[in-house]
């Protein structure tokens, strides 16, 4: 396979020989590829050499589509879902944990897992769901910035959904510069908004005891809560960020002896607490400022209507006591930056999606593209017939799109990870197996109660005739056999496929690494993932 002399040369995919037993191998071999080298010692220091992936994950967790459910939820219920973040917050922790221990342990990351693992016709519906679940984190992103543009010129939302369609070139250029230097200049904007709202706290002074309540008893009224707290649980805890974090971590040079391996997974843990910790207190400051000022008795009656159908369009108000006038204006670009940094991390999904689940690969600014003009077309349809409240719910629903997927991600992962033959002496304990079985248990039966409860619920209160009510019952309760099946067919199917482990796992190399613990023993990045994370101005030579 040859690599063409230049980036406008070459192909728009590119695709390794299909021999499912060398997907390791690199599709773009270079060997001058920017490299981050773990130092074969112990220290602490070497924890600065993993960060990185956990960050770039947590992106996805203060996007557009979380800050659209959390002034939801606050507006709608107070305080009273705050303890749906606390949840997914600590589900996410451990469960992005698992994705970055499976991609550390073997060398692959979950998509590739997928491949093989399962059949061919297993593993296209897994494919087609999780590019579905990236199209529904990239609705949100095309609103939340088609709503920014709305906020900074005054442009209809309309436009801004079909202008969302030139942010893949605008970040194409901005990539070429260095990823990490883009991903500051986000993290940046994102934290200002976060420091407006946390000031905004001291502003509203939520009650102490009413925000701890909130957090610690679980309390859900009305199929109206459910649903927004399957909104919830969706935005926070995305199946693309499973497939991308065992992706990301593939990018570092770590020894490979028993101890690199316990290390990069520890302070991979680490990273990703410290990471996620971050965007929780993000999340809960959002929802009770959200509360607190809408629970106020001192709004005047514009504020008070605000409230009432409160989406991202019309948020900015909240942060009136901090930044005054300006408060539009800086909300509007903390939104365009999260879209946009949200933008990187589908992108990266849908790269390591496709090339795992297809050993195929798209150039960086095409995938982006076809990903950007599956989520314009919704959203621009939603946007002309509802205006910026229809926009708005479409998050919602594009939130519980991926709740509802999120099985199809999560199921074999855990199946993955709890399995000796993949993971060896790495494979999860007792503990962790059944506190992540009861995470995903709880997650698929709340989709669950509230599929058969809203269809029963639109079944029994419509104006439909008797033979359509029938019709639409057949198709929707069949709809969720399917649904079941799929869960069902990927919990009770035995891994049948063992994994060749890159780390040293049994007795005998243990005690050989001891003995030679002042060898280095490394094993390559991945380059393939290297190379989409990291695109190069300079031009490649060919490569035969």
């Amino acid at each position: 396979m040859a690599v063409t002399g230049s980036n406008s040369g070459q192909p728009q995919f590119i695709s390794s020989t299909g021999n499912r037993s060398f997907s390791n191998a690199p599709l773009i071999e270079n060997s001058d590829t920017n490299q981050i080298v773990v130092p074969d010692r112990r220290s602490w220091k070497n924890f600065f050499s993993y960060l990185g992936p956990g960050f770039l994950v947590s992106i996805a967790y203060i996007d557009p589509g979380n800050f659209e459910t959390d002034l939801q939820a606050g507006a709608q219920y107070k305080y009273e879902l705050l303890w749906i973040i606390l949840v997914a917050s600590c589900a996410a922790l451990v469960i992005q944990s698992l994705a970055a221990n499976l991609g550390v342990v073997t060398g692959k990351h979950l998509a590739e897992h997928c491949r093989a693992e399962y059949s061919r016709v297993p593993n296209f519906v897994l494919w087609v769901l999780a590019e579905i679940s990236i199209v529904a984190c990239d609705i949100p992103e095309v609103i939340g910035t088609a709503f920014a543009l709305n906020m900074l010129f005054n442009i209809p939302v309309w436009c801004g959904v079909l202008l969302t369609g030139l942010s893949t070139l605008m970040l194409l250029a901005l990539q070429q510069y260095g990823v990490r230097k883009l991903e500051f200049l986000i993290a940046f904007l994102v934290f200002t908004i976060a420091a407006c709202f946390f000031a905004e706290l001291h502003y509203a002074n939520p009650a102490p005891e009413e925000v701890l309540r909130g957090l610690f008893v679980p309390n859900l009224k009305g199929s109206g809560a459910t649903g927004l707290a399957i909104s919830l649980l969706g935005a926070m805890v995305m199946p693309h960020n499973l497939f991308l974090h065992s992706a990301l971590v593939l990018s570092r040079k770590i020894p490979r002896s028993v101890r690199g391996i316990r290390e990069a997974c520890r302070f991979y843990m680490l990273e990703s607490a410290f990471a996620l910790t971050v965007a929780f207190l993000i999340n809960v400051s959002v929802i009770s400022v959200s509360g607190a000022v809408c629970s106020s008795s001192n709004l005047n009656a514009e504020d008070q209507k605000s409230c009432q159908d409160l989406d991202l369009n019309k948020a900015s108000f909240l942060l009136r006591n901090v930044v005054g006038k300006w408060s539009s204006k800086l909300f509007a670009i903390a939104l365009l930056a999260s879209g946009q940094s949200s933008t990187i991390t589908g992108t990266y999904a849908g790269q390591y999606v496709m090339q795992g689940f297809l050993d195929l690969r798209l150039k960086p600014w095409l995938r982006n593209l076809l990903t950007r003009c599956l989520a314009i077309v919704p959203s621009l349809i939603v946007a002309l017939i509802g205006g910026s409240s229809g926009a708005g719910q479409l998050i919602i629903i594009a939130s519980m799109i991926l709740s509802f997927e999120l099985p199809f991600a999560l199921v074999p992962l855990l199946k993955f990870t709890s399995s000796e033959t993949k993971m060896g002496a790495y494979v999860n304990s007792v503990a962790i197996s059944a506190v992540t079985w009861i995470i995903g248990s709880l997650i698929m039966a709340i989709n669950i109660y509230y599929l058969m409860t809203g269809f029963i619920k639109l079944l029994l209160h419509n104006h439909l005739p008797l033979v359509a009510v029938v019709f639409v019952g057949i198709l929707g309760f069949s709809g969720m056999a399917a649904y079941l099946a799929g869960i069902a067919y990927l919990v009770f199917r035995k891994n049948k496929k063992a994994t060749h482990l890159l780390s040293l796992t049994t007795p005998e190399s243990r005690q050989m690494a001891d003995e030679q613990s002042g060898a280095s023993m490394y094993c390559l990045p991945r380059e393939d993932i290297v190379s989409m994370q990291l695109p190069q101005r300079r031009s490649v030579e060919d490569v035969d």
